[in-house]
């Protein structure tokens, strides 16, 4: 490695450090525990919160607008703008029905069912999910680039082949999104993971697997939801039982229907190829790529355009599917009985488990489709049993794929999964994830 001038090692290593920190390392905030990317929203959200709802209905109004005009005007080439604003219609509708959203739930006007607090207002609002995801997305958009083009993806990909590919069929840079997702918060590990399979590094099978098995729920969602549940004293064993689960779905879903199944070519048609072959010597390959990837990242100018357009990707592309399937999701959840029904079949799959108040769980076991936070919402005052409530909220925790999040940012994301995926995946995670819950749960209570 002698071969590389200082500034080379620099190049890798500051950026990197900068960026694990940022991402990666929670540290005390107020009475809570963050990680500084979440902080840095939280603190701009403090001083802008009042104008969020407008701020965010202008940028679906923008979506909208822009997807309509390039609906009908055909670009000579394809520009950043082209890819920003044109389209299929499936998608250009859902950012219509995104911004009529937006500006009932803004101005409340039109049917309450729309934007009451329950539902629009969940999302848009002065401390809302749309609100979070908007500086939080400045942000991580910004500054993503520090994990992306400095070379750690390389480093620790090439460290963690070994494990990554016999366990979940992965390349070993998709620990780094991983763990940026368990430690910060699942929508960094979307955008990340996105970002990568567009400049080809992982396959369609691979993108779909990352995206929808480890974007897991940050720590500090799972304490909030504990909390909810009235069992924080148990915060250990809680968080045990997220993480054996999880590790659990990992190892199983990529190797099931229907991700099994996905095509394991790149973004521009190429087949697989085992690029992360594990070598001889993975700590010197590994820094040799890491000082590779740095060098050709040396431009500042190249990374501040880099995270601009990372903003806007998520600005423009994201939060309009977050409001549209979320409003409809959270309509059906509070105004129908769609869920209590599908839930149905859960009853007895819980009884067999054991689960007290199995016939008022089972709802629960499918609402968190919509919303993560909806099942331990509507388990207060209906659910008494601790065992029962052990479960719900760590189910609600590891199904991952809720539409008003995750599940929302993947259709709105260039990953490919589409909706009967997200259906069918959650169903399965919630299936294989019971019996083991069921079971801490009854050595816990």
């Amino acid at each position: 490695m002698n071969s590389y001038p200082l500034k080379n090692w620099l190049l890798f290593l500051l950026p990197s450090a900068l960026g694990i920190f940022l991402f990666m390392i929670p540290i005390p905030y107020g009475e809570d525990v963050k990680v500084p990317i979440a902080i840095l929203a939280d603190l701009l959200n403090n001083q802008i919160a009042e104008y969020m709802s407008i701020i965010g209905l202008i940028t679906m109004i923008i979506a909208a607008i822009g997807s309509l005009v390039f609906a009908f005007v055909k670009p000579t080439r394809e520009t950043f703008w082209a890819k920003l604003f044109k389209v299929t219609p499936f998608w250009l509708v859902t950012r219509i029905l995104a911004a009529i959203f937006a500006i009932a739930t803004v101005f409340k006007i039109g049917p309450e069912a729309v934007w009451s607090e329950n539902t629009g207002s969940l999302l848009l609002s002065t401390d809302g999910l749309i609100t979070f995801l908007f500086t939080v997305f400045l942000f991580a958009g910004f500054l993503l680039p520090l994990l992306l083009n400095f070379g750690l993806l390389e480093f620790f990909g090439t460290l963690m082949t070994k494990v990554m590919r016999p366990l979940f069929k992965l390349p070993g840079r998709s620990s780094i999104d991983a763990l940026a997702s368990w430690v910060g918060d699942g929508t960094i590990g979307v955008l990340m993971t996105s970002k990568q399979y567009e400049e080809g590094y992982y396959t369609k099978r691979e993108a779909a697997i990352i995206g929808t098995t480890f974007s897991v729920v940050s720590i500090t969602f799972a304490i909030t939801i504990l909390d909810k549940a009235g069992l924080s004293s148990y915060f250990l064993p809680y968080y045990g039982t997220v993480a054996l689960v999880g590790f659990v779905l990992a190892v199983i879903m990529p190797r099931i229907f229907p991700l099994a199944q996905k095509d394991n070519t790149y973004i521009d048609g190429r087949p697989f190829e085992e690029k992360d072959a594990t070598p001889k010597h993975p700590l010197r390959t590994g820094t040799k790529l890491a000082l590779d990837a740095a060098k050709k990242n040396s431009s500042l100018s190249h990374t501040m355009r880099s995270g601009f357009q990372n903003v806007l990707d998520m600005w423009i592309g994201v939060i309009p599917v977050v409001m549209a399937f979320g409003t409809v999701a959270l309509i059906l959840a509070e105004y129908t009985s769609l869920f209590s029904i599908i839930g149905k079949p859960f009853e007895p799959y819980l009884n067999l488990l054991n689960i007290p108040q199995a016939a008022e769980a089972a709802p629960l076991m499918v609402v968190g489709f919509t919303d993560m936070y909806l099942p331990i919402i509507l388990a207060q005052g209906v659910i008494t049993s601790q065992l029962t409530m052990f479960v719900v909220a760590t189910i609600s925790v590891v199904q991952l794929v809720f539409l008003a999040e995750v599940g929302g940012l993947l259709l709105g994301s260039k990953i490919p999964v589409n909706f009967f995926d997200l259906v069918i995946i959650f169903i399965l995670r919630t299936v294989i994830a019971l019996p083991i819950i069921a079971g801490v749960g009854h050595l816990l209570f």
